[in-house]
């Protein structure tokens, strides 16, 4: 479920649900690429998606995640329509797709689908310049556990299927640095790491040692998306 499509009132989530569509997002999967077209908004169920940098030599940096809290591709009623960063698939799942002219023309309505998504877009600006704050000033572990908190929020599991190398890549950090990391937690019983599969074993110790830009990302997010209305988010269903 879609907690946004589910925050939506019923008379504008009926409008839509005709042109929503259920589609598989595979892991490593480019949902956009910087500067292309985006005929599609998604709205990620139990994927996650990667918002990336990338820079000409090909090094990359994670500047946010998108997961059941949000949508994947802002740019569409900010007013840019395409965007310098890109979307790949960081933990494999199902999305919501909608045309874009679709919620485009309902955004230009105005009304709670546009205030909606505006405070979304705020939640979204605050967790890019977190990061930004975080990855300057915290250590490559602080960065990790603030990394996996986020992603599991995103999950109906504490399980995430993810190598170290492709961690490295959205932190903008070397692998042997991921590395120290993730073995240090894993020491301290915090986390179990084994064959590309992250598991959350104690997530009260991870959430001692995360900075404290993981709680700032949450409030945020918390303050500005209301719970979902119980009777919405059952009948939230995609075709």
């Amino acid at each position: 479920m879609n907690k946004l499509l589910a925050a939506l009132p019923l008379e504008i989530y009926t409008r839509l649900q005709p042109n929503l569509e259920l589609v598989p997002l595979e892991l490593g999967a480019s949902v956009y690429e910087a500067g292309g077209n985006q005929p599609y908004v998604y709205f990620p169920t139990d994927a996650i998606v990667s918002l990336l940098y990338v820079m000409k030599d090909g090094a990359s940096a994670e500047i946010a995640i998108v997961g059941n809290e949000g949508l994947v591709g802002i740019a569409l009623f900010m007013g840019g329509e395409t965007t310098p960063s890109r979307a790949v698939v960081q933990s494999a799942g199902q999305a919501c797709r909608l045309p874009s002219k679709v919620l485009k023309h309902e955004f230009e309505e105005g009304g709670a689908l546009q205030h909606l998504l505006l405070r979304y877009t705020q939640a979204l600006i605050t967790q890019m310049a977190q990061t930004a704050v975080c990855n300057r000033y915290h250590s490559v572990e602080q960065q990790l556990c603030r990394w996996l908190l986020l992603s599991v929020d995103r999950l109906p599991t504490n399980e995430l299927t993810m190598t170290q190398e492709l961690i490295g890549n959205m932190l903008g950090v070397r692998r042997e640095a991921v590395t120290e990391a993730a073995g240090q937690l894993q020491d301290a019983g915090v986390i179990q790491y084994s064959r590309g599969r992250i598991t959350i074993v104690d997530r009260l110790k991870l959430e001692k040692r995360v900075c404290e830009c993981y709680a700032v990302v949450k409030n945020e997010f918390d303050r500005l998306l209301p719970d979902e209305p119980a009777a919405l988010a059952a009948a939230v269903k995609c075709a």
